[in-house]
């Protein structure tokens, strides 16, 4: 189920960047619970002006998985998002 849910979610593309939010590390865990999932996540800076607009394309996201009913959203902040996280794709097009 969290391969499925992961799947969706990189189909998510952040617009300021131009990768989906799993390559660029973005996503940091999730679990399911029978029909609710549970998506612990953080975004590339604070001030990302598209901050609401990605927190509900990740909840639709999610709900289109079959068996999932509910999804819970933690934005977190710590550990900090930086370009290591991103997957070495990522890595090379942006240049680090």
């Amino acid at each position: 189920m969290k391969d499925k849910i992961y799947k969706e979610l990189s189909t998510i593309v952040d617009p300021e960047v131009g990768f989906d939010i799993v390559s660029l590390g973005l996503i940091y865990d999730v679990k399911v619970d029978g029909e609710k999932a549970m998506v612990t996540m953080t975004l590339s800076t604070r001030s990302c002006p598209l901050h609401e607009l990605i927190l509900s394309w990740v909840n639709d996201a999610v709900l289109r998985v079959d068996g999932i009913k509910e999804c819970d959203i933690e934005l977190v902040w710590e550990p900090a998002w930086n370009i290591e996280m991103a997957n070495d794709e990522v890595k090379k097009a942006l240049g680090a």
